[in-house]
């Protein structure tokens, strides 16, 4: 039994989105960032789609997604969580030789435990505090830290020294980055200082790669580019001017979509759906959709939201329900039950675009991709 709506997921754009990304890159090393069930798209799905084109690091946020992208790929690959992973969780990362963040001393402690235990080093990465006031270990700490896994060789391999820039995709926190990144590149100089050797240093997320390229250093974290998008309007402009181009070099990986479930003719004169937020002035022809706001359809879209039926734009009316909406097909009656309806995505040469829903809601990409839910099916097309 398929859910009411389904995804389809292209190759061909994600291999035009890795292409760019590797030229902005260069040398530097692209972990893919698969968080939040890979933006929506799907770990199960989007993962080997990412492995076909020769990506062998990712970065997941959590232990449950470190499970699922090792039983969905080859095991050729570099798994790094980048946040939660319980201490009960921490002898399964270390058995699969899985890497995690380590930015406070309770998890170092028990992965030293735990590496003692297995006989197995547990290989981590430090993070460091630079401002963004979130995760990390104070740079004031770094000399002793330091000093601590030196003496840990044996059961701590440091595979890296990190950080997260708070919000390099806006140009009003330029200072805040440069300060991040200066205060970076001194906690650096000094961990090499200390004579560790074969350490990746990483900084940049998918705005960094693009507004500040010098903070790729050895690895970058690109989440958003992958998928086919800019981190907002602001990144994608910046980059278009500087390259001289009106083009947008990236492709949506992501379609939504699913048919026409009934059609309903309503006299003029009433209300259509759940109170009295629509009233029909004339006879209105209605399709009802199954997907609503459970499905990651929000209901800010009451009343707002746009979907494509025959290539033609038709309007939400009334409120969006837990499981349904309806749209006005007055314009084109003939539309039957079974015909095909696009929520994201093309349908002749019209478009729906994941950013117009931001028009008619309070989401942004990120939000709305990672709030489709994980049981609607995935399909790849070319």
């Amino acid at each position: 039994m398929e859910h009411t709506s389904y995804i389809e997921l292209s190759k061909s754009a994600l291999t035009t989105n890795i292409q760019f990304i590797r030229k902005i890159l260069g040398d530097t090393t692209l972990s893919s960032v698969v968080k939040g069930n890979a933006y929506g798209h799907g770990i199960g799905s989007f993962c080997p789609m990412v492995y076909e084109n020769g990506i062998r690091h990712f970065s997941v946020f959590g232990a449950d997604e470190a499970y699922k992208l090792l039983s969905s790929v080859p095991k050729d690959i570099t798994v790094m969580i980048m946040g939660q992973i319980e201490n009960h969780q921490i002898e399964w990362a270390i058995e699969n030789n899985v890497e995690f963040f380590v930015f406070e001393e309770d998890r170092l402690n028990k992965a030293i435990e735990v590496a003692k235990k297995l006989k197995i080093p547990a290989r981590i990465h430090v993070e460091i505090e630079t401002g963004m006031n979130r995760t990390g270990f104070d740079t004031k700490q770094l000399k002793t830290l330091f000093h601590r896994l030196e003496n840990q060789r044996e059961n701590i391999q440091v595979q890296g020294v990190c950080s997260h820039l708070a919000g390099a995709e806006s140009i009003s926190n330029y200072k805040r980055i440069k300060d991040q990144q200066a205060k970076f590149q001194r906690a650096q100089k000094l961990v090499k200082s200390l004579g560790w050797t074969d350490l990746n240093y990483h900084l940049a997320c998918s705005a960094a790669s693009i507004q500040y390229p010098k903070t790729q250093l050895d690895l970058a974290r690109i989440g958003i580019l992958q998928y086919g998008f800019f981190p907002n309007n602001e990144v994608l402009v910046q980059y278009l001017t500087k390259n001289k181009t009106v083009e947008n070099p990236l492709k949506r990986v992501i379609s939504w979509k699913t048919t026409v479930m009934a059609k309903k003719e309503v006299k003029a004169g009433e209300f259509i759906g759940y109170g009295t937020s629509f009233f029909s002035s004339e006879k209105t022809t209605v399709a009802l959709i199954p997907v609503g706001y459970s499905d990651g359809f929000s209901r800010s879209l009451s009343n707002h939201g746009k979907v494509l039926i025959r290539g033609e734009r038709f309007d939400v009316i009334g409120i969006v329900n837990m499981n349904m909406i309806a749209v006005d097909i007055t314009s084109n009656p003939k539309i039957e039950k079974g015909e095909e309806v696009v929520l994201i995505g093309n349908q002749g040469d019209a478009e729906i675009t994941v950013s117009s829903f931001s028009d008619f809601s309070a989401l942004v990409n990120y939000e709305l991709l990672t709030r489709l839910p994980a049981n609607i099916t995935r399909k790849i097309v070319e």
